[in-house]
């Protein structure tokens, strides 16, 4: 299994909004950065993810799962983007914020602290133990 984190703006779709679409879950659609399209191509059904609200809050907030690979995204006609669907597994007890992550010099190398404008990222297997270990949740 592999792990990942995904960002987006809660005022956009955020953490309530992905919990609402239940199990049948929701595509990570409008990621117009190869990169991050590159990362979610990646991806198989069954992997883990922080979901990160971004913008003010500046924390992650629960743990999604993909549960589609990646596809081609509905929300164009541009056959260079593809997206995965994820849907909510739970809220994380303690929100970790990136000053939380920045702070702790285990993770001074995570995607996260270094590149902090790439929506969809890879997080190590340390990376995700240590995170989900200082929020309180439990795999």
């Amino acid at each position: 299994m592999n792990y990942w984190l995904f960002k987006t703006e809660p005022n956009t779709w955020g953490w309530d909004d992905q919990v609402a679409k239940g199990d049948i879950g929701e595509e990570w659609d409008g990621v117009r950065n190869y990169q991050a399209r590159n990362n979610m191509r990646l991806m198989e059904i069954g992997d883990l993810a922080f979901f990160y609200h971004s913008i003010d809050e500046k924390r992650v907030v629960g743990v999604v799962e993909v549960i589609a690979k990646a596809h081609p995204d509905s929300s164009t006609d541009d056959t260079r983007w593809e997206c995965v669907d994820i849907k909510a597994v739970a809220p994380f007890p303690t929100p970790i914020t990136l000053s939380n992550c920045k702070a702790d010099p285990r993770l001074a190398q995570m995607a996260l602290v270094k590149s902090t404008r790439l929506s969809v990222q890879p997080v190590t297997a340390d990376e995700w133990k240590i995170v989900c270990e200082m929020g309180g949740y439990v795999t």
